[in-house]
């Protein structure tokens, strides 16, 4: 062997356990010996810090909990490789080092960098997605954050109404829909529902062009039928609790639907968009979710196994002599999962092949949530298939898909 083939001598690696103030990192020497143990700060100095003394004491491989923000963005920008050992899996690897079980951050940045040491052949560089799909991924997950505020909101001003206006709970389809908030900013009390008649409600409805199908008696009798809810002071100081949720759904409403028309731009200029909208009921913010948790770095996920495991549509073996176990895979990024699993569901109602994968699951016995994960792991191939190859879904060349519109064409005709 020449001198220049040679293999590169063992280098120390680095762990840092990421806290919101202050981090703590740790260096080990290629037998395992703590050499350095520092904390530095989250600020543009103690980065620099941090990076300054990871080069000097030779580190080239670090580990950390977490793929982004300020300290990942520092480590790649100085050439250091990158690993993410999840909290989940840090957790199980205390156990390696002492059996107390004690957390200490001092500790983790310690472990972070000797299971680099000792695993790095089990482990994956961290391979960072373009900027315009990192920046997608914030906006989707926006949204979503804002829309499960929402639906926390009208939960509570269910909740409110129930005791003080039982009336305005059921008489529309949604308690957050626009309809139901323009009559609660009209009609806040007890009191004031009491002045319509079915004529005057009729008259409201055109002035605010409703255009549901219920007819304003129907509603007037959902209105008249319900308890009488709270009445004069006690009315007007509960129509103030009310008018303070609707103020807070009319703004979640606006920015949510902000942050869609956002999402429909990013999604148009991204590349990888006609793959994702050509699968199935995809829609927009479906499709712009799906490309933002799957990304764009077509290393993170060499097989169609590696993305469904990471999604949580796999299911977990365990296997002890002759027990076997399959059951449910915790272990899993669960935006992904939802992400996923989400369109799956949906998939089914536009989908022949879709749907009868879902029926034959629930026949089997499974219930929904699990018969939709067994649909989104069939998903998982051909969706990273047509990722791997940068072409859309063809449903022509879905050839269950076709047996099963074949199969049906003899009953149509």
């Amino acid at each position: 062997m020449s001198v220049t083939d040679a293999p590169e001598p063992p280098r120390p690696t680095a762990g840092v356990d990421w806290a919101t103030d202050d981090h703590a990192v740790a260096i080990v020497d290629p037998d395992g010996e703590q050499t350095h143990r520092f904390p530095v700060t989250h600020d543009a100095a103690g980065l620099r810090t941090l990076v300054r003394k990871l080069l000097a004491a030779g580190v080239a491989e670090v580990g950390i909990e977490r793929p982004d923000g300020p300290v990942v963005d520092a480590l790649r920008a100085a050439g250091l490789t990158v690993y993410v050992i999840p909290p989940g899996q840090l957790k199980n690897l205390r156990s390696r080092y002492g059996s107390a079980g004690n957390k200490d951050d001092r500790f983790d940045a310690y472990v972070l960098a000797d299971v680099v040491r000792t695993d790095r052949r089990r482990l994956r560089p961290l391979l960072v997605d373009a900027p315009a799909t990192t920046a997608l991924r914030q906006s989707v997950r926006a949204r979503r954050d804002l829309v499960a505020h929402r639906v926390a909101v009208a939960n509570q001003l269910r909740a409110h109404l129930q005791i003080v206006f039982p009336g305005a709970v059921g008489l529309f389809a949604d308690i957050d829909s626009d309809i139901s908030l323009r009559f609660l900013e009209r009609f806040p009390t007890q009191d004031r529902a009491d002045w319509l008649s079915p004529k005057r409600l009729a008259a409201w409805l055109s002035s605010v062009g409703y255009s549901g199908r219920t007819l304003p008696e129907t509603l007037h009798t959902r209105l008249r039928d319900a308890p009488t809810g709270a009445t004069g002071p006690a009315g007007d100081t509960a129509a103030t609790v009310t008018a303070a949720f609707v103020a807070v759904l009319r703004t979640l409403t606006t920015q949510i639907q902000a942050l869609a028309a956002q999402i429909a731009e990013q999604l148009d200029l991204h590349p990888d968009a006609p793959i994702f909208t050509s699968l199935p009921r995809s829609g927009r913010v479906r499709a712009a979710r799906l490309l933002a948790e799957i990304g764009d770095a077509r290393g993170r996920f060499p097989t169609a196994d590696s993305l469904a495991c990471l999604a949580g549509v796999a299911p977990s073996t365990r296997q002890s002599g002759k027990v076997e176990v399959v059951s449910f895979r915790w272990g899993a990024d669960r935006q992904l999962r939802d992400a996923i699993c989400d369109f799956a569901g949906d998939s089914r109602h536009a989908n022949p092949w879709a749907a009868d994968l879902y029926q034959r699951a629930r026949n089997r016995g499974h219930d929904h949530p699990h018969a939709v994960r067994v649909l989104a792991r069939a998903w998982v191939d051909i969706i990273w298939a047509c990722w791997t190859s940068h072409s859309p879904y063809d449903p022509d060349r879905h050839g269950a898909l076709q047996r099963i519109l074949n199969q049906d064409q003899p009953a149509a005709a």
